[in-house]
């Protein structure tokens, strides 16, 4: 195994898996921290999804640890702490937590914290994250529900979750080349730094941050860093390039979209999903609260849908409107009967023949996974920047479209279907 990777939540591995993926590495994605005595696959890159970007952060890093350390049995040779491409995270963490953590198991004295993924909008510049053009606390991700992002200035967020000194390095060094990068990451390691924010603009910085970390035996950032470390793992001749996969082949079954991510994105693909005349259903938190909806009565509703094109069910609302549940039901309530809801209306719909899903939102994969009974995960098609179609490689034979909520244009719903054969051949 070339590249061992951690990451926080499903979406962010599925990310991540598919980088690493269109670079030629044969990639699988793992659910969960390995249980003892299991056998990781044989892969050139390995990522174990993990739910923890939101839970305490002791449990955040002992979950981490555990997954790195079966990483580590396995042989990996250089590990990889991937968390989003918007530093979601509070002021306790988890991200500077784990990091440090990680840091201590592997005895690395040095690493770096490259969030930026441009091709999906995400850019680091003065220690600044954008989405777009505009700053990350400018950004909708402002009002995350769970993690609002307020302070775009990643070297000040990053600082505030650890005691690790904390600094940056200029897209004027990166420019510069693969040796001035390394230059400058031995004077700030000279200098007492641990963790550097590193600005990236382009694909092309990340190949260059990417070559400058080959020997480190940790680094932490998002997906786009693994453009970068697979690379470098492709141009040392250590394996063969994979083709990569334009279609997927799919079982045969009936298509259906569950969403749960409250981002902007998806709250426009629901709507780009009515204007095209797929059958919707919203979910009411107080009707769940009460009783008066059940994922049973859920369940039926797509079951009776005609045809063959994919029902819709979300429980994505404007902040406003979240906000007025969050004060109803409480923050964690709210968000956790949403999340039950829909996983039990996924494991209801496989049992009727639905086999191919398209999932919005990281808490929501992860809960619907779980309830599918999906622990292996190989990666097909790009539908999206950050969002590959996947086939389950263990549990139940699925199709999943597993997408962050900030990620695909409006028409995501729509056509990420043509991507998928009708059937095995």
């Amino acid at each position: 195994m070339r590249i061992g990777a951690v990451a926080d939540d499903i979406t962010g591995a599925t990310d991540l898996c598919l980088m690493l993926t269109r670079e030629g590495l044969r990639t699988v994605q793992v659910m969960g921290v390995p249980q003892p005595g299991s056998r990781l696959p044989d892969a050139d890159a390995v990522v174990i999804a993990l739910k923890s970007r939101s839970i305490p952060a002791a449990d955040a890093v002992e979950m981490s640890c555990a997954a790195a350390r079966a990483l580590q049995a396995a042989g990996a040779e250089q590990l990889l702490f991937k968390y989003c491409s918007t530093f979601d995270s509070t002021d306790a963490g988890n991200i500077g937590p784990v990091a440090a953590a990680l840091m201590d198991l592997t005895g690395c004295p040095l690493t770096i914290a490259c969030p930026s993924f441009p091709a999906a909008g995400r850019t680091t510049y003065k220690g600044h994250l954008f989405v777009g053009d505009l700053l990350l606390s400018d950004s909708p991700l402002k009002d995350h529900p769970l993690n609002p992002m307020r302070d775009s200035n990643l070297v000040r967020v990053l600082q505030r979750q650890t005691a690790l000194p904390v600094g940056l390095v200029q897209i004027g060094t990166i420019r510069q080349g693969v040796d001035a990068l390394r230059a400058e990451f031995a004077a700030r390691q000279a200098a007492g730094d641990r963790i550097l924010i590193v600005d990236t603009l382009s694909d092309d910085d990340l190949r260059v941050i990417g070559a400058a970390c080959e020997n480190m035996p940790l680094v932490t950032g998002g997906s786009g860093i693994g453009l970068g470390l697979a690379a470098n793992v492709i141009r040392s001749g250590k394996v063969r390039p994979q083709p990569v996969a334009r279609r997927m082949k799919a079982p045969a079954g009936r298509p259906v979209v569950l969403a749960g991510s409250c981002s902007a994105a998806t709250l426009g693909q629901i709507e780009a999903a009515r204007s095209a005349g797929l059958p919707l259903l919203a979910l009411d938190p107080g009707a769940l609260a009460d009783g008066r909806l059940t994922p049973a009565e859920i369940a039926a509703w797509a079951i009776a849908q005609p045809g063959t094109r994919p029902p819709v069910i979300y429980s994505s609302a404007p902040p406003d409107i979240l906000r007025a549940v969050q004060d109803r039901l409480g923050q964690h309530k709210a968000g956790a009967l949403l999340e039950t809801t829909l996983a039990e209306t996924a494991r209801l719909l496989r049992d009727a023949g639905f086999s191919r899903f398209l999932i919005a939102g990281g808490e929501t994969s992860g809960a619907v996974v779980a309830a599918l009974g999906v622990t292996m995960l190989y990666i097909g098609p790009e539908i999206a920047p950050g969002v590959p179609w996947t086939r389950s490689a263990a549990g139940p034979d699925l199709a999943l479209a597993l997408k962050s909520g900030n990620f695909g244009g409006p028409d995501f719903f729509l056509r990420a279907w043509d991507l998928l054969e009708n059937h095995d051949v």
